[in-house]
């Protein structure tokens, strides 16, 4: 009959209150996922405190794949530290390096200018237009450390989504057949 055949036998065969207990079990599951991430965002300060490099644009620095963790704190921000920031009017956040720090005299008011490292000029050409710094409420976070390659299902799962519903198939078709 095969793996195939077993696996409906298997799926006819639960009763009402073992579904109950699989979809409680995988409610669990994912409620624990956002609870642990929205610890993270409290206690890293960073509205996303993981982000995955998606290009580039940083290398040998960080790679495409890459998983860089992430840190707000209130200390101010210095040229060479590497941001991760959010452009009005784009979705995708950005990792790049503080290359200029400029503090507005009538304010006290601290904006940067940033770079990608393989890049051969700074990012005014990607800020809103007309926008010549990056203020606090663009950045997400400061890059305190990274993971090698592990973004790159990630970025595999957003490029070719099919591959993400087979997985969430297999996994959801996995917690409600067994039978712990």
């Amino acid at each position: 009959m095969g793996w195939i055949g077993e696996t409906i036998e298997s799926i006819k065969s639960l009763q009402i209150r073992q579904v109950l207990t699989q979809g409680v079990s995988l409610g669990m599951i994912v409620t624990s996922a956002l609870i642990i991430w929205k610890a993270l965002m409290c206690i890293t300060g960073s509205e996303s405190p993981v982000v995955v490099v998606l290009s580039g644009s940083m290398e040998p620095g960080f790679k495409r794949g890459d998983i860089l963790f992430l840190h707000m704190s209130k200390d101010p921000i210095r040229a060479g530290e590497i941001v991760v920031f959010n452009v009005d009017g784009r979705e995708i956040p950005i990792v790049h390096r503080v290359i200029k720090v400029h503090e507005r005299q009538d304010t006290g008011e601290v904006e940067v200018l940033t770079k990608g490292d393989n890049n051969y000029g700074d990012d005014r050409l990607l800020y809103a237009q007309g926008q010549l710094w990056l203020k606090r409420q663009h950045i997400m976070g400061r890059a305190v450390g990274f993971l090698p390659y592990v973004g790159w299902v990630t970025i595999i799962m957003t490029e070719k989504p099919i591959i993400k519903y087979i997985l969430i198939g297999a996994l959801g078709l996995l917690v409600i057949t067994s039978k712990d």
